[in-house]
């Protein structure tokens, strides 16, 4: 089963790469190129969902739970592939209930933030998932620069946890001020 989830990961990496860059080019060009992103996204992140779904059910048919939940980096692992399959539901969700109007006003800045965030997440998980197989990159030394040793269990620095509350306060506040105008 290890193999076939190291094998498995590979696509909602993929497809949540291709779904990153899908947002910043839909959302900082004009021209065909963005037109096709724009049009093309809502499958890829549909893709990346499903292919993340398996690959996390065949992370967890690895090894028992007991010994993941013992292991620091396991744990962490774990805890960062399940933020990112959250952070692109909420994109998938957003770009399916926005329809045409996805990339309208503020709606592409929240969007570009959700899959920047949220490709640092799948980037931390593909690392630690890395380090758990004996193959570390240089993005640990990222993270390290950033304030997280990736060897703490759920560590997260100060400032990562002051700029996700102002993100949501802001989210919040650009939702209510959304529901105001339409209103």
């Amino acid at each position: 089963m290890t193999g076939m989830h190291h094998m498995l990961v590979h696509f909602p990496l993929g497809f949540w790469a291709l779904a990153t860059l899908m947002i910043l080019v839909g959302a900082l060009l004009p021209g065909r190129m963005a037109e096709l992103s724009r049009a093309a996204l809502l499958p890829v992140l549909v893709l990346s969902l499903l292919g993340a779904l398996a690959a996390i059910v065949t992370g967890f048919l690895i090894w028992p739970l007991e010994a993941s939940t013992h292991s620091p980096l396991a744990r962490n692992h774990i805890l960062m592939a399940f933020w990112s399959l959250g952070i692109f539901a909420m994109l998938t969700v957003l770009v399916w209930r926005a329809g045409s109007a996805t990339f309208d006003g503020a709606r592409r800045w929240v969007l570009v933030l959700l899959a920047l965030i949220g490709g640092l997440f799948f980037a931390a998980a593909g690392t630690l998932g890395g380090h758990l197989v004996g193959a570390p990159t240089l993005f640990s030394d990222v993270l390290g620069l950033m304030g997280w040793e990736v060897y703490t269990t759920f560590y997260s620095p100060f400032w990562v946890s002051a700029v996700m509350v102002l993100i949501g306060v802001a989210c919040a506040l650009v939702g209510l001020r959304g529901r105001r105008t339409a209103s």
